[in-house]
């Protein structure tokens, strides 16, 4: 009894510093988790979460085709009549809507987006953990320790950590799979037999969900250099004598493509992406250079002092360098292949947050044992971190901020008076933030009106006192008028 007592007790020991530290990470990233989808990139956000109401709403969770509210042309430059959405592979929208339906079956009604919001938190939680365990395996326990805080309050992190979005599911498995990639290498180094059972089912996880992660985001392919740095640090040059090494990227990214050739058959649903690459030649111009390094890393991800910590690596020579430093290698090709996609959305840096985090941790240590004494070298990192925190913030924060309150007053109007399966139009210049506020699909663009009559629209729902809606409105009976909306009811002229 004693000597499971004393387990339990060093099990505790170990633990707690984590489990404080994700505990901190999943109440930061509470912060306004009931506000509407209306905050940064809600457009982007609401095309995500449509999918999953849209398999909420359908009695089939049909993988293969998924639907989202857009009906327009905006995204593919194609009709898209049935609303097809061909980017992920949208197993979490699956398992969000299952998770729902199930909820609904036992008398719980809650809220699509606060469920969705709580289940990136968790799979944010997940990152985190993952980095945590990755960390201590190849490097020390302390490192893993100031790396993981360092994911949980980084305010960049703490808002896409909660966003509906693919990223934190993507981040969750690829981390978890270059875990488990580290713990294959590492009994792989080995030669004990036991270890084999184990090894096995190391390089099955670390398959699996590098699998997911690309079905998510085919930009994991990114981080190849850590799994080759990794395999390195394990096996050196007897890594090329493996053969499952070279398989992992083969079977990982296969269903991948099988996925890209399938959607091929739905091309009114795939979104226009060469742009990503790079659209008015940007890529290598003084202005990547700027927006990348100045304006997203130095001042939004790193709040300007944080730069010191990252600098600070430069100093530092051990075993696991190489594994860092090919990270940082496969994120500047990342930034050099997608190059406008990542100047123009900043949600493209999550790919960013674990070796970001890895490396103001490396440099807040190097700096300990490099300036001054302990004790006056741990207040002057406390400073920096502390004030890269707050002055990150200070660009994160409106990121939480909902705008346009009248896109939520204009959208329970048409919930509450049209029929489940009305199709509407609500212009907001494409904006599909709009729309998802309705409960509907239809199209997030106005003109060409009697051309969407045809293709079956009924609604009409405007915050815009424009030309084409008085002229509609002089045309159509209103349904209903509010202090900063009206609505139309498209099938009613007047006489």
């Amino acid at each position: 009894m004693n000597h499971k007592l004393k387990k339990l007790k060093l099990k505790v020991k170990n633990n707690w510093p984590i489990a404080a530290i994700l505990l901190l990470a999943f109440i930061l990233r509470l912060y306004r988790l009931h506000y509407p989808l209306l905050d940064w990139h809600s457009f982007r956000q609401a095309d995500t979460a449509s999918v999953t109401r849209e398999y909420l709403k359908n009695d089939q969770l049909d993988l293969l085709h998924p639907q989202y509210q857009d009906l327009s042309n905006i995204q593919s430059g194609l009709e898209n009549p049935e609303g097809y959405r061909m980017v992920e592979l949208p197993f979490i929208n699956v398992l969000i809507a299952q998770f729902l339906r199930f909820s609904q079956s036992l008398g719980f009604n809650f809220d699509l987006v606060i469920v969705s919001r709580l289940f990136s938190v968790l799979a944010s939680l997940v990152a985190i953990y993952c980095l945590y365990r990755l960390i201590e395996l190849i490097d020390n326990r302390k490192l893993a320790l100031l790396s993981a805080l360092i994911y949980a309050i980084l305010p960049y992190a703490v808002y896409y950590g909660r966003a509906i979005l693919p990223e934190p599911f993507m981040l969750a498995f690829s981390l978890l799979s270059l875990w488990q990639w580290a713990e294959y290498c590492q009994k792989l180094s080995l030669t004990s037999n036991n270890l084999k059972k184990g090894r096995v089912l190391h390089y099955l996880l670390a398959l699996l969900a590098l699998t997911l992660a690309s079905l998510l985001k085919p930009f994991v392919v990114f981080l190849a250099p850590v799994y080759l740095a990794i395999a390195w640090h394990y096996l050196g040059k007897g890594l090329f004598k493996k053969i499952p090494i070279y398989l992992l990227p083969i079977l990982a990214f296969l269903p991948l493509l099988l996925w890209r050739q399938w959607i091929t058959n739905f091309p009114e649903g795939i979104p226009a992406s060469t742009w990503l690459f790079n659209q008015n030649n940007i890529r290598l111009r003084p202005a990547w250079w700027r927006w990348l390094f100045y304006e997203r890393i130095t001042k939004l991800l790193l709040g300007y002092t944080g730069i010191i910590l990252l600098v600070a690596n430069l100093f530092k020579s051990d075993r696991s360098r190489i594994i860092y430093a090919a990270w940082w290698l496969g994120i500047i090709a990342y930034f050099v292949v997608i190059a406008s996609g990542n100047i123009q959305h900043d949600y493209y840096q999550n790919l960013l947050i674990p070796i970001l985090a890895i490396s103001m941790a490396r440099g807040s240590l190097i700096l300990q044992g490099k300036i001054f004494n302990k004790g006056l070298s741990t207040l002057l990192i406390l400073l920096i971190i502390s004030s890269s925190i707050l002055l990150s913030a200070q660009q994160i924060l409106p990121y939480f901020n909902v705008n346009t309150w009248e896109y939520v007053e204009a959208g329970e109007a048409v919930d509450r008076l049209t029929d489940k399966n009305a199709l509407v139009i609500a212009p907001a210049m494409g904006d599909t933030a709009f729309l998802f506020q309705t409960n509907r699909r239809g199209w997030p663009i106005g003109h060409h009106i009697e051309d969407k009559i045809a293709r079956g629209a009924t609604i009409y729902v405007s915050i815009n006192d424009d030309s084409e809606r008085r002229a509609l409105a002089d045309k159509y009976e209103v349904l209903e008028t509010g202090e900063r909306y009206l609505i139309l009811d498209l099938t009613q002229e007047k006489k």
